[in-house]
């Protein structure tokens, strides 16, 4: 079993097929998370993300191991970006692998609703006249 749980300053997504290929695998789920142009009918100039990275990083190790044991994954990808990032900019990526594809299917689907819901991570909309906090800041 391997895991790639990372914050970083960019996501390089061509990677991940290579960090994800398992011999034992069947399937390879992966989601990438980008910045949209619109939210709520107003233009997006860009998102900037801030996170407490000791925290954020112990968050995601826990959801990857939750996820390896209850789908018995071969191996799982979990990456967040951090600073400002432009429209259509990769932000988040999660992956996993598996013997078979409704596993890993699953278990992407939890990587990224659990690492939203519970992994410290901030995110400020950029707007061309106004800049919103989505998520409680600390």
């Amino acid at each position: 079993m391997k895991k790639v749980i990372e914050i970083v300053d960019v996501i390089d997504t061509a990677k991940v097929y290579a960090e994800l290929s398992d011999a034992n695998s069947g399937g390879i789920c992966v989601f990438v998370g980008a910045v949209r142009e619109f939210t709520n009918n107003e233009e997006v100039v860009a998102l900037e993300f801030e996170t407490y990275k000791a925290m954020a990083l112990k968050e995601m190790e826990k959801i990857a191991d939750t996820a390896m044991q209850k789908w018995s994954l071969n191996k799982v990808v979990m990456r967040h970006a951090v600073g400002e990032k432009g429209v259509e900019e990769p932000v988040v990526i999660v992956g996993a692998s598996s013997a078979h594809r409704d596993a890993c299917f699953e278990a992407c689907r939890f990587l990224i609703d659990t690492l939203k819901e519970t992994v410290p991570i901030w995110k400020k909309e950029k707007f061309k006249n106004k800049t919103v906090w989505v998520s409680a800041h600390p």
